[in-house]
């Protein structure tokens, strides 16, 4: 669907992608993250078009894309991190602008804006002008105008900032339900809980460099994060922490205060740890298993402390 192949762009000194190649097939909610500064805009203006780049090669639905390929962009909607909506136009004649860059058939035009609002639950605001939207119902037209002309492909650039918990519910309600459709979507966003809720497959690059491609899975496993046992308010007396460490499939083992927390490598480790406390009747009050967050993956790749480039 989408293939980026050895990409380079600099501006001045500063190499913004360096190198970067990768693929995103047809059907996906494929997930773009990085830091600030990592080259996510970079790569999505250079997809576009929009941005030159020295080497490398973008191709679109099987074709080198170009300024000119107005036919391959015809088939992409972007919806930007700012809001690019027009003041002095109400919602509906909104939606009907960039609509009409694309879709030339009056009638046709007409149902895809109807469509579109009706997708996006704009049917009470559609004679408002923005300005008087809250920030939620600002995004929910941001996206309108994205996808009013049914693109075959949809660029969203973090399009729950600062939005209400029910609108930034609404739109990926809305992003999930377009991909079922058949719609392909490239996502950024800085909100990994919403990378994990709807992402089939993510990326993370730093510095214009690709550092892992996977599910949220298989980027857990990349970075060796495993699932955590705790077991609370265990009976420290009769623990003997050496006898467990020789157990398989376990990974670090240590005491928090009166809990015992233990990662989980293999997960048929975990009748062997309770077979051990059983015959040595140790017991413990409560338990958890504590999965790694996607957020942790992200911080584990790309590193904890802030860099000085940012």
């Amino acid at each position: 669907m989408l293939e980026v192949k050895n990409v380079l762009k600099r501006f001045d000194d500063l190499v913004a992608l360096d190198n970067l190649s990768m693929d995103i097939k047809r059907g996906e909610i494929y997930g773009l993250l990085g830091p600030n500064g990592s080259g996510k805009t970079t790569l999505i203006n250079c997809i576009l078009s929009l941005s030159e780049f020295e080497k490398g090669d973008i191709k679109v639905f099987g074709e080198t894309m170009s300024p000119t390929r107005y036919d391959l962009k015809s088939k992409i909607g972007y919806v930007p991190q700012e809001i690019a909506v027009f003041d002095e136009l109400s919602v509906y004649d909104n939606i009907d602008f960039f609509c009409g860059l694309y879709i030339d058939d009056k009638s046709l035009r007409k149902q895809y804006v109807e469509e579109a609002i009706a997708f996006v639950g704009l049917n009470d605001f559609r004679k408002y002008l923005p300005k008087k939207l809250s920030g939620g119902l600002k995004r929910r037209l941001n996206l309108a105008c994205g996808i009013v002309h049914k693109p075959e492909i949809l660029i969203l650039d973090e399009p729950t900032v600062a939005v209400d918990p029910q609108s930034r519910n609404s739109i990926l309600e809305g992003i999930v339900d377009l991909n079922k459709k058949g719609t392909t979507v490239i996502y950024t966003t800085h909100y990994m809980d919403e990378v994990e809720q709807i992402c089939s497959r993510i990326s993370i690059i730093d510095k214009g460099r690709l550092l892992a491609t996977g599910d949220k899975y298989e980027l857990k496993k990349l970075v060796g994060l495993t699932d955590t046992l705790i077991l609370k308010d265990i009976d420290m007396e009769k623990l003997d922490l050496d006898r467990l460490r020789k157990i398989g499939g376990l990974a670090k083992i240590e005491l928090s205060e009166n809990d015992l927390k233990i990662g989980i490598v293999d997960n048929l480790a975990i009748a062997h740890v309770f077979t051990y406390l059983e015959n040595n009747d140790i017991f413990f009050k409560g338990m958890d298993i504590v999965s790694p967050s996607l957020n942790d993956v992200f911080l584990d790749i790309t590193g904890k402390q802030l860099r000085d480039d940012l």
